[in-house]
C-alpha cells in the first residue's frame, strides 16, 4: 500500500485532502545532485541504460524537493532504439539519428519483436526504484507519443518545424499511418512492460503536438492515442500534448485518466473542454524565474482556478536546466501548504 496514494486518487477523480504536485523533467536538469550522477555515468545515454544510477536520479528530487509521485529517469527515444534506430546525444544539439526513415524499405527494416528485451534496462531501473521507494509515493512510467516519435524517425534530429514529418503525412499518407502503428504497437508493449515491473501510473508525452493543425491532429494522432489508452488500462494513463490546446476536446473522449496542459491553456477553457477527466498542470515554467513571493503568488491563482478536485499541480513544461532548486522547491511547497477556501 502506497504512504501517500494523493496522485493515484486525484488521477482517478476520487476525494484528495490536497492537491498533489509533482514536475516533468524533476530526475534532472536542475538538480546539482543530478549533474553529479551524470558525470559519473559519463553520457546522458549511458545514465539511462545504468539501472542503478537511472534509479539514483529518480530518488533524487522525492528526497530533495519532496515531490508527491517520482517519474522514472528514462528518455522517449529508447522506442526507435528498440525498433532499430539508435541514435546518439550529442552535447548541445540534442539527439542525432545517423539512420532515419524515408522510403519502405526503411520502414520494413523496423521490428517490435525486440522492443520488450531491448529495453530490460527500463524495467530493471523500474523494479529498482519501487524497492528503493518503499512505497513512499507512486512511480510515473512514461513514452512518447506516436506523433512526437515519429518526428524524431522521419526528420533523424531535433527541429522546431518537423517539416520533413510533415511534408510525410501529405506525400505518402499510407507509410506514415504504417510507421505510426508501428510505433503504437511498440509502445503499448512498452508501457505495459513497464506496468508490470511495478510502474503506478503512465503518461505520454506528445512533445511535437503543436507543430499539426487540428485536422492533421485528429488523422495521424488521436487514433493511435486512442489505441494506446484502450490498451493500456490497468493502470491510469495521462495524455500530454504540449501545443495542441485544439486537441483538448478530442483527447477528453479518449479512455485517459488525466489530461496535461501546457501553460498557454487556462484552467476554466481546459475543464469546460474536458469535464470528466483530471488536468494536470500548468504553470509556466518561466514563473521560477520570478521572486519567491512572484513564484507562490502565480502557483496560488493557478491552485484557485483548478479547484481542490481532480487537479495534478504541475508546471506546464519541464523545468529548465538554469533554475534555482530553491524556487522549484518553492513552488512545491506552496502547492503543498494551500488551503482551500
Amino acid at each position: 500500500m502506497l504512504k501517500n496514494d494523493l496522485l493515484i486518487r486525484a488521477a482517478k477523480g476520487q476525494h484528495v485532502e490536497r492537491t498533489p504536485v509533482w514536475v516533468m523533467r524533476q530526475a534532472g536538469r536542475v538538480l546539482p545532485e543530478y549533474r553529479a550522477t551524470r558525470a559519473r555515468a559519463g553520457s546522458f545515454i549511458k545514465l539511462v541504460k545504468t539501472p542503478e544510477l537511472a534509479c539514483e536520479v529518480t530518488l533524487q528530487p522525492v528526497d530533495i524537493l519532496g515531490v508527491d509521485a517520482a517519474i522514472i529517469f528514462s528518455d522517449i527515444l529508447v522506442i526507435p532504439e528498440a525498433l532499430g534506430l539508435p541514435y546518439t546525444m550529442d552535447e548541445g544539439r540534442g539527439p542525432h539519428f545517423e539512420k532515419t526513415i524515408r522510403s519502405e524499405t526503411d520502414l520494413n527494416s523496423l521490428s517490435v519483436d525486440r522492443v520488450v528485451d531491448h529495453l530490460n534496462y527500463v524495467t530493471d531501473a523500474i523494479r529498482l526504484t519501487k524497492e528503493e521507494l518503499n512505497d513512499r509515493v507512486p512511480l510515473i512510467g512514461f513514452a512518447g507519443a506516436p506523433w512526437t516519435i515519429f518526428c524524431y524517425m522521419v526528420e533523424g534530429k531535433g527541429s522546431k518545424e518537423f517539416s520533413l514529418a510533415r511534408r510525410m503525412l501529405k506525400e505518402q499518407p499510407e507509410m506514415a499511418h504504417r510507421l505510426l502503428s508501428v510505433i503504437t504497437d511498440a509502445t503499448i508493449v512498452y508501457l505495459q512492460a513497464q506496468i508490470e515491473a511495478g510502474a503506478n501510473l503512465v503518461q505520454v508525452f506528445d512533445s511535437w503536438a503543436g507543430v499539426l493543425s487540428r485536422e492533421l491532429y485528429q488523422t495521424f494522432c488521436i487514433p493511435y492515442l486512442k489505441k494506446i489508452t484502450e490498451s493500456v488500462n490497468t493502470v491510469p494513463v495521462t495524455l500530454f500534448s504540449k501545443g495542441a490546446w485544439f486537441s483538448i476536446e478530442d483527447l477528453a473522449s479518449l479512455p485517459c485518466d488525466t489530461i496535461g496542459l501546457d501553460w498557454q491553456v487556462h484552467p476554466t477553457l481546459a475543464r469546460e473542454w474536458a469535464p470528466n477527466k483530471t488536468l494536470q498542470g500548468n504553470l509556466d515554467p518561466a514563473v521560477l524565474y520570478g521572486s519567491y513571493d512572484e513564484i507562490r503568488h502565480s502557483t496560488q491563482e493557478m491552485l484557485k482556478a483548478f479547484g481542490a478536485q481532480r487537479h495534478i499541480a504541475n508546471l506546464g513544461h519541464g523545468v529548465y536546466p538554469d533554475m534555482d532548486p530553491g524556487k522549484l522547491k518553492c513552488f512545491i511547497e506552496t502547492v503543498q501548504e494551500y488551503q482551500y477556501k
